[in-house]
């Protein structure tokens, strides 16, 4: 990984594995990703994976993140700050609940 994707990898690492110890990580193509009994929650992309002008944390249909009809279920990162990070947790909390 490129050095500004390692970085927020590692962000991104530290904030889902502290909100949901359950989440196993793993890679999945390459990928950092998160499983919860074997079956993947959620993954973060690098933007050099498929050469995007942004990494991308998306998330499986495992996760609980219905809302309605109609919810992301992948978000474009640029920038891990602190207010991404809450987000983030908050999310992975509530796709593992």
């Amino acid at each position: 990984m490129q050095e500004s994707d390692r970085i927020m990898a590692e962000r991104v690492h530290a904030v889902i594995t502290a909100s949901a110890p359950v989440l196993a990580p793993k890679l999945w193509y390459g990928m950092p990703a998160y499983a919860l009994d074997g079956k993947l929650v959620c993954h973060f992309q690098p933007s050099t994976k498929f050469k995007t002008r942004y990494a991308s944390l998306g998330f499986s249909d495992q996760a609980n993140l219905d809302d309605g009809t109609m919810w992301a279920a992948g978000f474009a990162l640029t920038e891990v700050t602190a207010e991404v990070e809450a987000r983030i947790s908050a999310l992975v909390k509530q796709a593992v609940n």
